[in-house]
């Protein structure tokens, strides 16, 4: 990333404002369970496709959560996308509106890819864009800092299995699902 990341802080949360923790607990078998967990909210993620560039638009950010666990990490590559969380919006507007926020490009369409459950409900969609679709700088809202990454295409498998770049699986999943599906219409 172009800025360093410094002064980190960790200070336990006794009243978290943006997660809830919850104790459930049942019964399988003859075994009494209880489990810690937290709600999350579901997901919209989008491949991003640049036809002029062939190349992948990844946004690339730190993650405090990861950095929790793996500090080195914690900066990691990711397809654009956020928490449905705007009330009223539809899963794929709120992808259009992350799309907008995060890389400065206008989509108008979005393909679905798939939805599956991770934590939540995550739904996966595909968009293509060119230089004329970008409208503003991207780079996240303003609590976020959201670096692009123009991924070359003939780069995307040797990305996906090197093991020192920290990437999310959906993220693969969705470079396995365009290398499965698209390249024939791309002349692969």
């Amino acid at each position: 990333m172009k800025e360093k990341i410094k002064n980190i802080t960790i200070t336990k949360l006794e009243k978290p404002k943006n997660i809830e923790t919850y104790e459930v607990s049942y019964t399988q078998g003859a075994q009494r369970y209880h489990r810690e967990v937290t709600k999350a909210l579901n997901v919209v993620k989008v491949l991003i496709y640049h036809k002029s560039k062939d190349a992948f638009i990844l946004v690339k950010q730190f993650r405090p959560l990861v950095y929790i666990n793996l500090p080195e990490m914690a900066i990691r590559y990711e397809l654009c996308g956020g928490r449905e969380d705007k009330k009223g919006l539809s899963s794929e507007e709120i992808a259009k509106e992350e799309v907008l926020e995060e890389t400065g490009y206008k989509v108008d369409r979005l393909e679905k890819i798939t939805q599956f459950v991770t934590t939540a409900k995550m739904t996966l969609y595909y968009a293509e864009v060119d230089e004329q679709d970008k409208v503003n700088t991207g780079g996240g809202v303003e609590n976020e800092y959201i670096e692009l990454v123009y991924l070359p295409i003939k780069e995307a498998k040797a990305f996906m299995f090197n093991e020192t770049i920290p990437k999310r699986p959906a993220l693969m999943f969705s470079f396995c699902w365009f290398l499965s599906n698209r390249c024939k219409d791309l002349g692969f």
